[in-house]
């Protein structure tokens, strides 16, 4: 039977012109007219739109599919949504440039809207109207944005992902799917073009991804948002297997080096995410539990990898969880074909043969695992390997690690005390200056040694105004009670409210002996 003709057809030709006006309407906004340089960014993307409608309508073999709109609204988008969504909710609550991001997310959203029409509608198609841009935008916009003077950028990022899906595709199980997650895709790719450039400065990939921690408790969050994902999807065996491999590479990493492997987490924050809210996508990962074994567990195994590869090559290794995930997606079509080859799965035992089977095939596996998930967390908190006091936190662990010359020591010291100065804790920045006037841990740079001690004079430190009057001068003093309140926060917020008495209880903790009651009793 033939399908009704649509009556409204020629007005929603007019829907991608509508978008592009409101993003233009959006450069008077408070957070975009201020800035000029943003301002031609979203007047650049609204003027894309235009123009491209604006030739769509022009064309007359282009008009048949032009207007044509199918909604399809689906589970997977709206949930996905709504936990990505809880997330800038809680995250932003504590750091104040999520909420500000508001009017750049809505506009990228805008944009992807009438992007995607348009696109449908140029390869003669009818658009696919539903919810599948939100959890795109907002997963890209979890891990990576330009700055205000680059964020045209932004707008090529999101067209890239689009573009990827609907161009790079391929048959999977007699059916044509798109081959890449489009927001993994368009972070790896713009990923692997900031490294070799030198450019991450652009972005605020850096401070995004040490910044989830000044939300409390953000791994219990985290978990409890994935929960969620979880139960609706059954990605339990990807989170739950890249986490469970990140956690014991890290560990066994800790037993032969003697050092955390990421500096103050087994886990680190950000990747933590990534494994509830990147390589989840359903669509673009393994459908038998094997095969989410398997992809799960190389997910753990290359953000391990590559945290190390882009260490040694200078470049920042938050990029570490983003650059993998395109590379499974490409494998999924082999683990699936390797999980379900005859010839292989024959030789395994009857248990294996069953975990081999598609997951709808047993009854209720996904709550078991779930249930295995939830304790495998809970044990990683009880030890300490979530929320809360990690051993990487202490820098008295790192200064004696890095005076036993461990591993990669000395560097992550001089990199969490750089951290702290430029929180303003003048301890960190008179240590910083004696470390490179002596020259023992690092290159001997006067200049910068009498940078930092200037910096320790001018937050008021006794000693590094001593140290900076004297060019031979190696004075060192405890910690202030401010410098322990910039210091001892743990990933999180600084502790300027907390009682002394407990800021010196945590200080102990972290292995300030002049802090334990027995040195405060004879002071």
């Amino acid at each position: 039977m033939p399908s009704k003709p649509d009556k409204h057809k020629a007005a929603k030709i007019f829907i991608p012109l509508a978008i592009g006006g409101m993003i233009a309407a959006l450069t008077g906004s408070a957070r975009v007219h201020t800035s000029g340089m943003l301002a031609q960014s979203f007047w650049g993307a609204a003027t894309v739109l235009i123009v491209w409608n604006v030739m769509l309508l022009a064309a007359p073999n282009l008009r048949a599919a032009a207007g044509r709109i199918d909604t399809r609204l689906r589970a997977q988008h709206y949930i996905q949504a709504v936990c990505q969504l809880a997330v800038y909710l809680y995250w932003g609550w504590y750091w104040s440039p999520v909420y500000d991001m508001s009017v750049l997310i809505g506009a990228q959203l805008l944009f992807a809207y009438g992007f995607g029409m348009l696109l449908s509608w140029t390869r003669g198609k009818a658009y696919k109207m539903g919810f599948g841009p939100i959890p795109i935008i907002l997963s890209i916009n979890l891990f990576l944005w330009f700055q205000d003077d680059w964020f045209y950028l932004q707008f090529l990022m999101v067209a890239v992902g689009f573009l990827g899906k609907d161009f790079i595709r391929w048959t999977r199980d007699g059916q044509q799917a798109h081959i890449f997650n489009p927001s993994a895709f368009a972070l790896g790719l713009f990923s692997l073009v900031l490294i070799a450039s030198g450019n991450t400065d652009l972005t605020w990939g850096q401070e995004i991804a040490s910044t989830l921690t000044l939300a409390p408790r953000i791994y219990l969050f985290l978990f409890l948002v994935g929960l969620v994902v979880m139960y609706f999807f059954e990605i339990t065996l990807v989170a739950g297997t890249a986490a469970a491999v990140l956690f014991g590479l890290s560990a066994l990493t800790f037993q032969i080096t003697g050092v955390p492997y990421f500096i103050d987490s087994d886990i680190p924050a950000a990747v933590f995410l990534g494994l509830h809210l990147l390589i989840t996508d359903p669509s673009t990962s393994p459908r038998t539990p094997v095969g989410k074994t398997i992809f799960g567990a190389l997910y753990g195994g290359g953000v391990f990898a590559l945290y190390t590869l882009l260490g040694l090559m200078g470049a920042p290794t938050f990029y570490d969880k983003l650059l993998c995930v395109p590379l499974l997606n490409l494998s999924v079509r082999a683990i699936d074909q390797l999980v379900r080859n005859r010839a292989l799965t024959e030789t395994w035992t009857p248990s294996t043969r069953i975990a081999a089977q598609p997951v709808w095939l047993s009854p209720r596996p996904n709550l078991i695992r779930m249930g295995a998930w939830v304790l495998f967390f809970g044990m990683m908190s009880v030890t300490g390997r979530t929320d809360g006091q990690h051993t990487g936190d202490a820098l008295p662990f790192w200064e004696r690690a890095c005076f036993e010359d461990l591993r990669n020591a000395c560097d992550r010291l001089i990199q969490l005390e750089a951290s702290y100065c430029g929180d303003n804790a003048a301890w960190a920045c008179n240590e910083l200056g004696l470390h490179y006037r002596k020259g023992t841990i690092v290159e001997p740079n006067s200049e910068v040694a009498g940078l930092y001690l200037a910096r320790a004079c001018e937050l008021r430190y006794q000693s590094g105004c001593m140290n900076l009057l004297k060019p031979a001068g190696e004075i060192r003093t405890e910690p202030r009670l401010l410098d322990l309140r910039l210091m001892l926060r743990e990933g999180g917020q600084n502790l300027m409210e907390m009682e002394r008495a407990d800021l010196l209880e945590r200080a102990c903790a972290h292995n300030w002996s002049f802090a334990c009651p027995t040195e405060v009793a004879n002071t």
